[in-house]
């Protein structure tokens, strides 16, 4: 990586500098859109102590339900976490810190840590356990609560193409929370379909900008379908 070229070659210069105790931020929503690699050079590195911000934790085996599998996680930020076994143990053993978080709140959270704005007022959880213990005040005599914005020590984001300064364009649904997660990281790494050259992308078909991304690596995905459902009936 030399000058605005933001290419690794290796899953170990992506991710290093990760310690333990750390922050990770990781765009993807279920299993769509996750950056597969990246997660699993988490789970080869051993680093413990992680809090994880993220929609959801995988699934038991995929995704970042790896990293459940030898207790690298000590705190979960998330907002749905129905599809893992492991996960529901771990929370209910005590061994596993979890943080829920409304959908819409946690990435506007991302959104305003990479946009340098420390908290934002919400009506959404106002009167429900995610309020509580929350600063309140009224605006047009409707109740909001205080949230505090989110950032980390590491954003790992999956992109459909990045070229070689970190541009970035996400396809379709996979976009869900990676522009988001790639501000909000001190050291943002991109895991990429395919990398290209500097201005093979349409300037106004970039979603994340390079100034946000300080690695690239071309990936291979496995893309795996969170939950099959195929109908029983017969045509």
């Amino acid at each position: 990586m030399a000058g605005f070229n933001k290419v690794v070659s290796s899953y170990d210069d992506a991710m290093s500098g990760l310690e333990n105790g750390m922050t990770v931020i990781a765009g993807g929503f279920g299993l769509c859109g996750i950056p597969e690699g990246l997660i699993g050079q988490i789970k080869k590195m051993g680093t413990t102590g992680l809090t994880v911000v993220s929609n959801n934790c995988g699934v038991d085996g995929f995704g970042l339900g790896l990293l459940l599998e030898d207790k690298q996680i000590a705190k979960m930020v998330s907002s749905y976490v129905g599809e893992n076994a492991l996960f529901e143990k771990q929370l209910l053993d005590g061994e596993l810190e979890v943080e829920l978080t409304p959908q819409g709140t946690l990435a506007e959270k991302m959104r305003a840590g990479g946009a340098g704005i420390p908290a934002f007022y919400t009506a959404t959880g106002y009167g429900t356990p995610v309020g509580e213990g929350k600063e309140v005040k009224e605006f047009n005599g409707r109740p909001y609560i205080l949230e505090h914005a989110i950032t980390g020590d590491f954003a790992i984001v999956k992109a459909w193409k990045a070229d070689t300064f970190g541009n970035c364009v996400y396809r379709h649904t996979a976009q869900n929370f990676n522009p988001m997660a790639a501000t909000a990281g001190k050291i943002t790494v991109v895991e990429a379909e395919e990398i290209v050259e500097p201005g093979e992308l349409n300037p106004s078909e970039i979603h994340t900008p390079g100034i946000y991304v300080n690695r690239v690596i071309k990936g291979t995905f496995e893309k795996r379908i969170e939950r099959r459902v195929v109908s029983k009936e017969t045509v």
